[in-house]
């Protein structure tokens, strides 16, 4: 009788879970999502998902403008703090880096045992609060703290944002989502010379911080209208909701996030990334390619305007040129397509979608950025003088086709093995990135000075033409490295446990 009656309270419970979307796991000691559930993010309406993405990278665009003006911003206040190019280049550019290679070890973890809608929040609120105080407290002291602080913000919609699409899209509809996202920081990194150069001419440079401080607090008023997006928080609040219904408080969502006090966070959520770097081949390769990628164009904001200035530009006009790498993200809508097809056609196959599927784009861009690199080292003074400049432009044309491709192929990689944890897997990145970043200017500017236009963008085409051995490494043993992983392997179990979608990772 007794056995009975434990059957009929497991099957009344099964029955009123499936009524508000959840199951029981096998074990029936937890509760999961049901694969229709309407609450689960990639089941959510396309406009929420669509206004939530486009706030949040709209959030990820501006302070990637706030964070590439830094170069203009130091040239302009060189002679207000009487410090020398390579000092001043590091309070506006460096500090900012290194706060969001800071902030991209702490944010991600954090996101996923405790939620991301009041960071996004939390960061472009704060982020106008600090603009203001570069801009208003005439000090060193206060450009510092407030670059440092802005820099450790930003990490936020920087790094987090790569775990909400995670959350909300599979793999299929990524492809897309991700190229959007790319887009709209890569467009960022080459509007914030553009637009940081004419403010500062006309304006001052304290304006370009004023004007940050004011649609950063915009944008916090946007992102107050998006909702959570990390399941397994979600799920646990659904939980609760049954427990109030059945008066059951032993009911528990299956939560893979859940850290049960600091001293667990701290351990596993902020050594992670480190972890991640240090023991995963993967993460490893995306992570240096994607930052000497984006070190690249914190170097040319440094390095492009006294290239131009010789070709005769003026002072606000010698930064124009960065619009041609913010166009070459038209192409890569063309690459993205040949993704999508590869897909489709997988699927009408019925074989199965890996990670190494969607790695056209790599095999592309790699050849692409060493063949534009070497263009450009050739096409420009001091060495060549007798072209026009519209070719050189060309050149970074495909720069900024290369770049962006790369960036949006390691990363889509990257989120698609080690899914839920994609935004930890991304936080060592954001360090290394960042690192990369502040120190290109640095160096990169000696190194220009030092043996020329010419050679030191040679340099640089010879470290391109590297990559090009990373195509083939990812395809033929990208699937062996997998799975060897722990991690990766973990994750997927995970995902599997807890996912909605079955067609698509």
């Amino acid at each position: 009788m007794m056995g009975d009656y434990r059957l009929n309270e497991y099957t009344d419970l099964a029955a009123l879970a499936a009524e508000h979307g959840l199951e029981l796991t096998p074990d029936g000691c937890h509760l999961r999502w049901a694969r229709t559930n309407r609450k689960h993010p990639r089941n959510w309406h396309p406009c929420r998902k669509s206004y939530d993405i486009v706030v949040i990278s709209l959030l990820e665009f501006f302070t990637t403008c706030l964070s590439t003006s830094g170069a203009t911003a130091a040239t302009a206040a060189q002679s207000e703090f009487h410090t020398g190019k390579t000092l001043t280049l590091f309070l506006y550019v460096s500090t900012y880096l290194l706060g969001q290679g800071l902030g991209g070890i702490v944010f991600p973890p954090y996101s996923e045992s405790f939620g991301r809608k009041k960071l996004y929040i939390a960061s472009a609120t704060l982020y106008s609060v600090f603009c203001l105080v570069i801009a208003a407290v005439p000090s060193v002291g206060a450009l510092v703290v407030g670059r440092f602080i802005t820099g450790f913000l930003s990490a936020i919609p920087t790094v987090v944002i790569t775990g909400s699409i995670e959350d909300m899209f599979n793999s299929q509809d990524r492809i897309l989502v991700m190229l959007i996202y790319v887009a709209m920081a890569c467009m960022g990194v080459s509007a914030g010379p553009i637009i940081s150069s004419y403010i500062a001419v006309r304006y001052g440079w304290r304006w370009i911080f004023y004007i940050g401080a004011i649609v950063t607090i915009f944008l916090a008023g946007l992102l107050l209208c998006i909702k959570e997006s990390r399941p397994s928080l979600i799920l646990v609040q659904e939980v609760q909701t049954l427990r109030k219904l059945t008066g059951n408080d032993s009911l528990q969502a299956q939560n893979p996030d859940f850290m049960p006090d600091l001293r667990t966070f701290l351990h596993l959520g902020l050594l992670r990334p480190l972890r991640l770097f240090v023991t995963e081949p993967i993460v490893f390769i995306v992570t240096m390619i994607f930052g000497v990628c984006v070190a690249l164009v914190y170097l040319f904001t440094e390095a492009l305007p006294p290239v131009y200035e010789t070709f005769g530009f003026g002072t606000e006009t010698a930064s124009l040129p960065f619009l041609a790498i913010s166009l070459g993200v038209i192409p890569n809508a063309i690459t993205r397509l040949l993704d999508y097809r590869i897909i489709q056609k997988r699927l009408k196959e019925g074989t199965p979608i890996a990670p190494e599927h969607k790695l056209t784009g790599i095999y592309i861009g790699a050849p692409v950025l060493a063949i534009a690199l070497w263009w450009f080292a050739w096409t420009i003074p001091p060495a060549v003088t007798n072209i026009h400049w519209s070719i050189s432009v060309v050149a970074l044309f495909f720069i900024g086709y290369a770049l962006n491709e790369m960036e949006i192929v390691v990363t889509a990689y990257m989120a698609d093995s080690y899914l839920s944890y994609a935004a930890s897997g991304f936080a060592a990145l954001s360090i290394i990135r960042s690192i990369l970043s502040a120190a290109f200017p640095l160096f990169g500017s000696k190194m220009f000075d030092g043996l020329g236009a010419n050679a030191a963008v040679s340099v640089l085409a010879g470290l391109a033409t590297l990559f090009c051995l990373v195509p083939p490494l990812l395809g033929r043993y990208g699937e062996r490295m997998r799975k060897r992983s722990k991690f990766a392997k973990y994750s997927l179990q995970v995902y599997a446990e807890n996912g909605v979608d079955s067609d698509f990772l």
